[in-house]
């Protein structure tokens, strides 16, 4: 054995960005009194729970799961989201935006309005209602424009507020987590990545995922045209067993087949046409596709109304 023989492998890049959220979370947890990571059972927070594992496995984590749900989640993103945390044996906090409908917090301006954007005011009250001093959070820059502003430690003030043109330094990739009383931290420890990297992490990871992501036939209908359209997954069930996504009026229900490339409410959450029934072939669609993963998928970042740096200003994710 020569001496070359010692010499570790070079990291990939996928390592590297690992090594990088591994320590974010590890200074999260040494900084902050008491964090909690947001936990939905997309994607993204699916690779923060593997994070999680590999930085405090065989531990228990630090912090406990919380998901704002707002009564319209998908049925087998929810379901997954259970099963996952009682696999891992973390407590799993729940709060809901139908609850501070009936508190009154959270006013729906029609019956038909997304809750999608109201989530804000319930994640403020379960920060305010458990003391969390910090969210961890599964953002990526690449997703939207205003995550892109945002820094992996990102400061709210006491009114849960975000002020993109008033945010700490990360020189050095130094991370700065600390707030007076009734302060917030939001961090994103996978910053950094993109969704060919989620994607290829999963892959590697061979970690599992709600059925939702894989290709499969969904009653649907067009909406819009151009740069607008949409498909838009209709007659959807809720968890009570009632319809949601009604079509409108003169609208033809036609079955697709259709994957989701990123999980939200059902209101404003659309598939893509795709025959992508396995991991490998997710990773070679994305290396391939000319839309943006949000681009005609996420309903509510196509209104001004519902800009997401407008959102996140409010307390948004």
């Amino acid at each position: 054995m020569s001496a070359f023989d010692l010499i570790p492998p070079p990291l990939s890049h996928l390592d590297w960005l690992e090594a990088e959220a591994i320590h974010i979370m590890r200074e999260v947890a040494g900084q902050c009194a008491n964090p909690v990571l947001l936990f939905s059972g997309g994607k993204d927070s699916i690779c923060m729970l593997r994070i999680a594992e590999k930085a405090f496995r065989p531990g228990k984590f630090p912090f406990p799961l919380l998901h704002i749900d707002t009564g319209h989640n998908y049925q087998e993103v929810v379901a997954f989201r259970d099963k996952r945390a009682a696999e891992l044996g973390e407590r799993l906090i729940v709060r809901s935006v139908e609850d501070s409908m009936k508190r009154g917090t959270v006013v729906l301006k029609h019956e038909g309005e997304s809750r999608n954007k109201h989530q804000s005011v319930t994640l403020l009250e379960a920060i305010e209602e458990f003391g969390f001093d910090c969210c961890i959070g599964g953002a990526r820059r690449d997703e939207e424009k205003a995550r892109a502003k945002e820094r992996i430690m990102s400061f709210r003030d006491e009114f849960g507020q975000w002020d993109p043109k008033n945010q700490r330094p990360e020189l050095w990739n130094l991370f700065n987590a600390r707030t007076h009383k009734g302060e917030n931290i939001r961090a994103f420890p996978i910053s950094n990545w993109t969704e060919m990297d989620v994607w290829q992490y999963i892959e590697r990871e061979k970690l599992e995922l709600p059925s939702i992501y894989f290709a499969h036939k969904r009653p649907v209908v067009i909406r819009g045209s151009g740069e607008t359209r949409a498909i838009v997954p209709v007659n959807v069930p809720l968890v009570s067993g009632e319809l949601t996504n009604l079509p409108k009026a003169g609208e033809e229900i036609v079955e697709k087949l259709v994957r989701f490339r990123t999980v939200g409410d059902i209101s404003c959450t659309a598939p893509v046409e795709s025959d992508a029934d396995t991991v490998g072939k997710i990773v070679l669609e994305t290396a391939t596709t000319t839309i943006t993963e949000r681009g005609a998928t996420r309903l509510d970042d196509q209104t001004s109304e519902a800009s997401m740096e407008q959102r996140k200003k409010e307390g948004y994710f």
